[in-house]
């Protein structure tokens, strides 16, 4: 076989390969380059002014260069979609993906970025030391506990938006719709007794933005049970968790957790028994979102469940991350760059949630393509972003 010939096993023919031929993003110019004139301004000596002018005061490059419409979508392959490690190249489907998300929706341009994965140290300087061409970075597809670290020394280095999406995107649609979720039940989300099913970077981020939001008993799983101060197993995210959740001093499994549950919220796969919903408490909110397969079938928990939320476009309340991140970043690009704050985070999930004027069992959370989601969500990250 040459080199040439592809090895592969599937059907380069199919629809979803001719969706991808020859990639689904390029760049553009945003200036007409007609002749002699238009070169001397756009390029030398035109362009000399300008960046003697960003090297006196850096603040103009925001405006004289794309850099604050410009996001870095950063992968490093570890944790893409379901498929787990699968590598930079492999991964860049999913970052250019990304990046037609936040063209569409928010007129955001994005640039994927697709890193050998390497220590948490050798990601960051690499990172550090591309971010002056951006005016934020997306962080997507890193695994735990890797991105938590990650994620946090760049927010601390750098002086522009640094959001990894995995984790704060799921969370703020996630809060949304059990905001409208506790509007169908009329309960106050204060009341309620949620079970997190996963303490990955999903888990960590959806925990930690409901409890601002005035949940005050949540329990986190793990594949080992009920997260806590008896466990001696935990590492650093987890011991965090152990700490600032299950308040009551649960212990046992998740079949222990679920007992008299009001919430369950799934964001690691594997699947709930039947009789483990049942036990839940009566008319439970179920937010099953591992993807394709959900943890609970949405056919088993409509027997149980007022409300029932998935991560599948084929079922009703779909909790997708594309309601969030488009708007989140026009928001705080139009704010100056700023860094994005647990106030936004909140602020973007009510936004969301106010666009379902009347919240039913069927609809806690608009659709994808509703009008208007970026730009409210923009708006209100605008509005906290002093």
């Amino acid at each position: 076989m040459s080199a040439s010939e592809p090895t592969t096993t599937h059907d380069l023919t199919a629809a979803q390969f001719v969706a991808h031929e020859g990639g689904k993003v390029e760049v553009r110019a945003t200036k007409p380059l007609a002749g002699q004139e238009d070169l001397s301004l756009l390029y030398t000596p035109g362009v000399a002014d300008v960046c003697l002018a960003i090297e006196e005061d850096p603040s103009l490059s925001r405006r004289f260069t794309a850099r604050n419409n410009t996001v870095a979508v950063i992968t490093d392959g570890t944790a893409v979609l379901g498929l787990g490690d699968i590598g930079p190249l492999a991964a860049m489907p999913v970052m250019e993906g990304k990046a037609v998300l936040f063209k569409h929706f928010a007129g955001v341009d994005a640039i994927p970025v697709c890193l050998e994965s390497g220590s948490v140290d050798e990601l960051f300087e690499t990172i550090v030391r591309i971010a002056p061409s951006y005016g934020g970075i997306n962080l997507e597809d890193i695994s735990a506990p890797r991105c938590f670290d990650l994620e946090r020394r760049l927010r601390e280095r750098l002086e522009i938006p640094v959001f990894h999406d995995d984790q704060h995107g799921t969370a703020i649609v996630v809060l949304a719709g059990l905001i409208n979720a506790c509007r169908v039940v009329d309960r106050p989300i204060g009341s309620l007794r949620v079970v997190v099913g996963g303490a990955g970077a999903a888990g960590v981020a959806v925990t930690q933005l409901l409890q601002l939001a005035g949940v005050t008993d949540v329990v986190v799983c793990d594949s080992r049970g009920i997260i806590g101060k008896h466990r001696n197993d935990l590492i650093a995210h987890k011991e965090m968790l152990a700490a600032t959740t299950n308040v009551p001093g649960r212990t046992g499994t998740m079949a222990d957790a679920l007992k008299g549950a009001d919430v369950y919220i799934g964001v690691s796969g594997g699947n709930i028994p039947e009789e483990q919903v049942a036990s839940m408490a009566d008319g439970p909110m179920i937010f099953a979102l591992a993807n394709p397969t959900p943890e609970v079938h949405p056919d088993i928990a409509h027997k149980y469940a007022s409300v029932v939320a998935t991560g599948r476009s084929d079922y009703p309340n779909q909790i997708n991350n594309v309601l969030a991140f488009p708007g989140i970043f026009r928001g705080a690009l139009d704010a100056g760059g700023v860094q994005i704050s647990e106030e936004m985070k909140l602020a973007a999930a009510r936004a969301i949630a106010d666009l379902v004027a009347e919240p039913t069992a069927e609809c806690i959370v608009p659709p994808v393509f509703q009008e208007g989601v970026a730009e409210a969500v923009a708006a209100a990250v605008a509005a906290h972003a002093g």
